[in-house]
């Protein structure tokens, strides 16, 4: 797997959709004609710029032959196994494909495998997932921070009738991820199962703009003209300044930190996610023992200084201190990717740990372990062990 060497911000203040965030991707420098050709469905792209709300961006529409056959998850994975493409960018392929079967899955109340992509929508839907995740590999993309995306309302019509915006495979896949998002601000469709699938695998942290020294901007246009902002995904490209960038850099971190007392212990939860999504990169809560002896916790958030501002009125604003205290540290991070190893047919990622371009360390993310741990009725440590050894396995 390639190194960790530049981060991504998405701003998905406009939605996102998976021909948008390919857009984008390939408005900063990638090149996916030929993977699309090695798919062998009869897919081409036609890539041109446009204007949206006065921006220009890059328009995509995948384009193919009209007797395409309906589709499975395993179809899909098939297709993906046979383009060539690096390995890790087919892991990541497959898991985001599994995500999308298994939402719709949930929603209509039967099997992620028997799951039915619709012809010319299942095309789109496998140039959309494996080009975006070639194009992340080909720009070197390590750490992705996803801003909290805007997923419309109103209604629309689908194949299944009138459904309400969000979508229900949209909300099913944001409950297994690790991502903010909102309603609004306009009643149409503005986020789409696989534009959201795309982040919940590929995304390392939901938030705010991070400290990056700018390199590259790339936009993806959607297919429709809104009438208050322009209908764009953004994708900034850089070098990390702050956010997990090393002390070798020269480059310091903030530790926020307030005494609290007297709040209800069942918002602490509350406070660490808010914390966390206004572009904490850690936050802590630690037992003390006050003036007179009264019990209470520290409430720490480790940040970077671009996310500061927001870190500490998150920290105001969600918990009943009135008083939030600041020091500078100094941090080092190895570089990090993801792996997704097949757990019994569940899919769950491993964060790998590397120094020096050797691992040394894996750990299978909780959440994931939990989740495939219920649905094969399985002890949580068994998972948590198989992921382990399989992640390593491979690695070896």
């Amino acid at each position: 797997m390639t190194p960790s060497r530049r981060t991504a911000w998405i701003d998905c203040s406009a939605g996102v959709s998976g021909d948008m965030l390919l857009g984008a991707l390939i408005d900063a420098g990638a090149d996916i004609k030929e993977t699309v050709d090695a798919l062998g469905v009869g897919a081409s792209l036609d890539v041109v710029t446009s204007s949206r709300g006065g921006l220009r961006a890059v328009t995509v529409d995948v384009r193919s032959t009209a007797d395409q056959p309906m589709r499975t998850l395993d179809d899909l994975v098939r297709l993906v196994d046979r383009a060539g493409v690096a390995e890790s960018v087919a892991q990541r392929a497959r898991a985001v494909l599994s995500r999308i079967a298994t939402a719709e899955a949930r929603v209509h109340g039967t099997s992620a495998a028997e799951v039915h992509f619709h012809e010319i929508g299942a095309v789109d839907t496998i140039v959309d997932v494996v080009g975006v995740c070639v194009a992340v590999h080909q720009l070197g993309i390590g750490e992705i921070v996803a801003s909290p995306i805007a997923l419309g309302g109103g209604s629309i019509d689908t194949a299944h009738g009138t459904l309400p915006v969000p979508g229900p495979a949209v909300l099913e896949l944001l409950a297994a991820a690790e991502l903010s998002a909102y309603g609004g601000p306009v009643d149409v469709e503005l986020a789409t199962p696989t534009g959201v699938a795309l982040l919940a695998e590929l995304a390392t942290s939901s938030g705010p703009m991070p400290a990056l020294r700018q390199t590259t901007v790339g936009i993806g246009a959607g297919a429709r003209e809104l009438l208050d902002r322009p209908n764009v995904v953004r994708i900034v490209l850089g070098q990390p300044t702050g956010r997990d960038a090393s002390d070798a850099d020269g480059d310091s971190w903030l530790v926020l930190e307030a005494n609290v007392d007297d709040l209800d212990p069942r918002l602490w939860p509350q406070v660490i996610e808010r914390l966390l999504t206004a572009g904490a990169a850690d936050a802590w809560l630690t037992p003390i023992l006050m003036k007179k002896g009264r019990p209470a916790h520290t409430l720490s958030a480790l940040t970077p200084p671009a996310c500061a501002e927001a870190v500490r009125t998150a920290m105001f604003t969600e918990s009943s201190t009135i008083g939030v205290r600041s020091t500078v540290v100094g941090k080092s991070a190895l570089d990090r990717e993801w792996l997704v190893v097949d757990i019994d047919g569940e899919q769950v990622r491993v964060k790998v740990a590397r120094m020096s371009g050797e691992v040394v360390n894996v750990a299978p993310e909780w959440e994931d372990v939990v989740s495939a741990a219920r649905r094969l009725d399985r002890p949580a440590k068994s998972v948590l062990a198989a992921a382990s050894a399989a992640a390593t396995s491979e690695l070896s």
